[in-house]
């Protein structure tokens, strides 16, 4: 899962400018009718990233950030009701380890990371690492977590049995990759190419992706790293630490990617027409082009169900797409600018992260159009 609008505007002006590079970007290869046709919605009121809701495989809950008022929003069940944990300052992006169940905030606001034990729900440790973290990762095979800093151009890797922090210099890195079985972490920021840092030696490879290079996703079973580039209206597919890469069709301002492994097929959420591509990832051609809401920013599949969630941030809407039949099912409402999506495989809901005041996230519910055979993945 992934999404477009990487960061919203803060009372800083500078890192409100850092939001609009976003604008900026599609400014420059729009014509200026064009980009007036899209009505761009103004940044909100902080930073957001794709990883601001998360499910954890180990305890089966959901984990959303509330960076307002400094928690975490914790959904155990679909039965229950939400409950909340205090972290630290505007929490960010949430990581999980599978294996231990302990989940890591990036909160942006102190510099700090909140470690929670994923059985009690409460804060086990406080880690500070320094100023404006912004995405987390968790290697679950190595204990290891990695956060990358806005306006940084350094890496913070947190032992996970220690809780201790070492820094990397790795250039200016925003969103994070990681290819558990090989070790490798995968960092994309704004510069034209993905970075494949070893987790063991620290040693760098710079793999040229092209400009405007914007969401990045792992196919776990493959090893391959999509990058989605919004300028050229395609992906470039990374096969491990080579340098050459595949380009594989698009629609307009592609900034999403979900992984369908099991169907090799991608889908893409392009934010600049409202569409979902469909991709053949073996044989890099698109198949298929379904119309969802206005805007999309965000996109996930469940294995279980085999269906495809679409965030349409400005319609405020969830497209529901049927992978089999690559047909929309429903288009159901989901809070206020969607832009993060949390699946529990085979649940019959579905978590929305939002940018609303007060209502930083938002439950779905997909029992009316889950087919009777499923099995929920709660118990």
């Amino acid at each position: 899962m992934d999404s477009c609008s990487r960061t919203a505007s803060q009372s800083n002006a500078t890192r409100a400018a850092l939001t609009w590079r976003f604008v900026a970007a599609i400014s420059a290869f729009l014509a200026p009718a064009a980009l007036a046709q899209m009505q761009l919605e103004p940044p909100s009121s902080g930073l957001i990233n794709p990883r601001a809701i998360v499910f954890s495989p180990a305890t089966k809950k959901v984990y959303a950030v509330d960076s307002s008022q400094g928690e975490v929003q914790i959904y155990a069940d679909p039965g229950s009701e939400m409950h909340r944990v205090k972290v630290g300052a505007a929490p960010v992006s949430i990581a999980v380890n599978s294996a231990s169940g302990r989940v890591y905030v990036a909160n942006a606001g102190d510099g700090t990371v909140s470690v929670i034990d994923g059985k009690s729900d409460l804060v086990m440790a406080t880690i500070p690492i320094g100023s404006h973290p912004y995405s987390i990762a968790a290697d679950s095979a190595t204990g290891k977590v990695y956060v990358t800093h806005t306006f940084g151009d350094q890496l913070t890797i947190l032992d996970g049995a220690t809780n201790t922090a070492v820094e990397v210099k790795t250039g200016s890195s925003d969103l994070i990759a990681i290819n558990s079985r090989t070790a490798t972490i995968y960092l994309l920021g704004y510069g034209g190419a993905v970075m494949a840092l070893d987790g063991t030696s620290h040693k760098m490879t710079s793999l040229p992706v092209g400009r405007h290079a914007w969401a990045l996703t792992l196919n776990d079973a493959t090893g391959t790293v999509y990058v989605a580039r919004i300028e050229d209206a395609d992906l470039a597919a990374v096969n491990g630490h080579s340098s050459g890469i595949s380009i594989l069709p698009a629609g307009a301002i592609p900034c999403a990617i979900a992984v369908n492994s099991k169907a090799d097929t991608l889908y893409v959420a392009n934010y600049g027409d409202g569409t979902v591509t469909v991709i053949n990832s073996t044989t890099g051609r698109a198949t298929a082009t379904i119309p969802v809401g206005e805007h999309p920013k965000a996109i996930a599949f469940d294995p279980i169900s085999n269906q495809v969630y679409v965030a349409n941030t400005s319609s405020g809407t969830v497209t529901v797409i049927d992978a089999e039949n690559v047909a929309v099912v429903a288009t159901l409402p989901a809070g206020k600018n969607p832009y993060a999506l949390a699946v529990a495989p085979g649940s019959n809901s579905l978590y929305v992260a939002n940018e609303a005041d007060g209502n930083s996230s938002t439950v779905v519910d997909l029992s009316l159009i889950r087919k009777a055979s499923l099995a929920p993945a709660f118990r």
